[in-house]
């Protein structure tokens, strides 16, 4: 198996942490909130508010199942749009409260369905990529595990995107990918050599910002890390002014 097969496969394994994994063990006082508003709660993006080291933020992320009970629940990662309207709840709750954001990814990508379709998923998922863009608190974004497709940019619009050292971030698929070019998906594992989805061929294209080591699948050592750089990055954003946060957050995006 090549290093990017081997990677594609831990990144997609049912034994790495959790959105709300992280979410218990790098905040504290964690408080889930749920729903829309408007449809229903989508067990797919979870999110809610929590104090990193006193601080009050808010969360949001993917949830991906450890099992095929939690994965039926959470529709194995794949949010519909009520998901995608749940997080902009949040993300623009907390930015009428001044909370910083944090971003939690893990999805093979958008559900595809037609019940989805029929409820708005693109204009869900545009939507998220254009308040995102203009939220004037700051966000930080981290792919933990499958970041597929404008499934997973719906929450990566941040003024930074870090990886985990074993994920994968992408347009769509290797599967997907192999089965537009070559009209076959088995060829899934030479799609992905092609198409540059690891976090170290990523960092050196400047699409993320930090890559964060990995020592197995779960690591205290793993947690300590992220939440220190979580804490030392969103002190120095707190420093910028409104008006500068969101102009370097746009050339960011500007620049690919």
């Amino acid at each position: 198996m090549s290093t990017v097969g081997r990677i594609l496969k831990e990144a997609r394994s049912q034994t790495r942490l959790t959105a709300l994994d992280y979410a218990n063990l790098l905040l504290d006082d964690v408080m889930e909130l749920h729903g829309d508003r408007q449809f229903s709660d989508d067990g797919a993006i979870v999110g809610g508010i929590g104090r990193l080291a006193g601080q009050p933020i808010t969360f949001v992320g993917i949830q991906k199942g450890k099992n095929l009970q939690e994965n039926l629940k959470c529709n194995f990662g794949q949010p519909h749009p009520e998901g995608y309207r749940k997080a902009l709840r949040l993300m623009k709750q907390a930015e009428k409260f001044g909370r910083p954001i944090l971003t939690l990814i893990n999805t093979p990508g958008a559900y595809p369905g037609v019940g989805a379709e029929e409820r708005g998923q693109g204009e869900a998922i545009a939507r998220n990529l254009m308040e995102m863009s203009d939220l004037k608190v700051p966000i930080i974004a981290v792919i933990i595990g499958e970041g597929g497709s404008g499934g997973a940019l719906a929450l990566a619009v941040a003024d930074r995107v870090w990886m985990l050292e074993n994920t994968v971030y992408s347009i769509l698929s290797p599967e997907g990918f192999a089965s537009i070019l070559w009209k076959d998906g088995s060829r899934a594992s030479e799609a992905a050599d092609l198409m540059k989805i690891t976090a170290g061929e990523l960092l050196n294209m400047k699409v993320v910002d930090k890559v964060i080591a990995e020592r197995g699948y779960f690591s205290s050592e793993i947690v300590e890390d992220l939440k220190q750089h979580l804490m030392t990055t969103f002190d120095e954003l707190a420093q910028l002014d409104t008006e500068t946060l969101l102009q370097e957050r746009y050339q960011r995006f500007r620049k690919y």
